[in-house]
């Protein structure tokens, strides 16, 4: 059994309107089923545009509208509130995922024969976002992305830098090039999200995966899991710009692809960005070395786009079709090679040579979930980050995280308390 508590003012109100749902997929159009996508990755709206041409062009029964606005998060709120369901929603396995699962929005899929062919981590993933445990499957994992360090390999190659297999090599290593009149990093802190990206890097590493649902079962805090993350996060600024904070994400990628720097730590999703600016530049990556044990290694990867048929779909044998079709492997490629994303679809896909030192950990399925996804909107962690990396008061910043935490969760906290209460505390 599922309590559905308000999550927030629009969840609310569409939970009261959740009884009351339009004929999504019913409607035709000469004959043809409609089905509509509403997707959250402008950036690849082209790609997007080029399936539902192909995907018209190839079936008779079957008319596919796809859109792709800029806030996308937005327009899916409000349409939700207008009980005006797109069939099929493409979204990022994060707390809205978990918000739409709790809120009843989302169809279970679990008799959608294609989850078969997905990567089990990424559908372990996608169910370790449920607020609390919840019977069924809701979302097709699609593609994902990672973060831990991008690397200048030529670079590297010329200097002879072995690529770190543990925090204190790490350590070494950025000693090393910085000995050698180079940067070892670029951050870009100015954009306060880019902070996140070595802090979840580092975290998987570092804190227990289930940190979070840790604590709204009121089993442990913040500030007992995460004072290493904290401080391995404020240490690295000693390998940066004299001032990280006055260069954004932009500022980052330029520098990085113009050589001022032998790292940059962030995610896969960098990369065609940086290649804009040097498309010859030969980038690799590899995990964030956390600790001083490389068996507790993990790559930092999280589903970054699923797709989920809503709850209001009236034709979920079309809706499928459509996921077959956007499940086809020649699709699923373009999108990697569009996009510099890693499939969740088990197979033979060629990856980006930037994710070569990410291979093994990707094939292993040794991947643990950005703890960002968990993490409520509303209480700004990156922001918290970005105040905590500038002052540098590692007390106060996890005595804030945990005061946050309590204030903008509390709502999950009570559901995930009563819930437990009620069925005792799920393994």
């Amino acid at each position: 059994m599922k309590r559905k508590n308000a999550i927030s003012a629009v969840l609310a109100v569409v939970m009261v309107t959740a009884a009351v749902l339009p004929g999504c997929g019913a409607n035709e159009n000469d004959g043809k089923t409609e089905i509509e996508i509403l997707q959250y990755k402008p950036e690849a709206a082209a790609y997007f545009d080029q399936v539902e041409d192909e995907f018209n062009a190839t079936h008779d029964d079957i008319h596919l509208t796809i859109s792709s606005p800029n806030d996308a998060s937005t327009i899916m709120r409000t349409r939700f509130v207008r009980n005006d369901y797109p069939d099929i929603i493409g979204i990022g396995g994060d707390i809205n995922y978990s918000y739409y699962v709790d809120a009843d929005i989302l169809a279970d899929i679990s008799d959608y024969e294609g989850l078969a062919d997905i990567n089990p981590t990424y559908v372990d993933i996608l169910e370790s976002l449920e607020i609390v445990p919840t019977e069924g499957t809701y979302g097709v994992p699609y593609v994902a992305n990672a973060a831990g360090i991008l690397y200048n390999r030529d670079m590297f190659e010329e200097h002879g830098w072995k690529i770190p297999e543990t925090w204190s090599e790490l350590m070494d290593l950025c000693e090393e090039i910085q000995s050698e009149g180079i940067l070892p990093f670029y951050f870009g802190f100015r954009d306060t999200w880019t902070c996140l990206a070595p802090w979840n890097a580092l975290v998987v590493g570092l804190a227990p995966s289930d940190t979070c649902q840790q604590v709204n079962a009121g089993e442990t805090t913040f500030s007992d899991q995460y004072r290493e993350t904290a401080e391995k996060c404020l240490k690295l600024l000693d390998y940066g710009p004299d001032d990280p904070f006055a260069y954004g994400y932009n500022d980052a990628c330029t520098a990085f692809a113009n050589g001022e720097s032998a790292m940059y730590p962030i995610g896969s999703y960098a990369v065609p960005q940086i290649q804009q600016v040097n498309p010859d530049m030969n980038i690799d990556s590899f995990v964030m070395p956390g600790n001083d044990d490389a068996s507790k290694n993990t790559l930092n990867s999280g589903v970054d786009l699923l797709f989920s048929v809503t709850a209001a779909c009236k034709n979920k044998e079309a809706a499928y079709e459509v996921l077959d079709f956007l499940l086809e492997d020649e699709n699923i490629q373009a999108y990697i090679d569009d996009q510099n994303a890693i499939p969740c679809k088990s197979g033979d896909f060629t990856l980006s040579p930037a994710l070569d030192g990410m291979t093994s950990f990707i094939e292993a399925g040794n991947m643990t979930d950005y703890q960002d996804h968990y993490y409520p909107s509303e209480m700004a962690a990156d922001a918290l980050i970005q105040t905590f990396l500038i002052n540098g008061d590692v007390d106060d910043f996890l005595t804030t995280f945990d005061t946050s935490w309590q204030r903008y969760n509390r709502d999950i906290i009570r559901e995930v308390q009563e819930y437990n209460e009620e069925h005792g505390t799920a393994d």
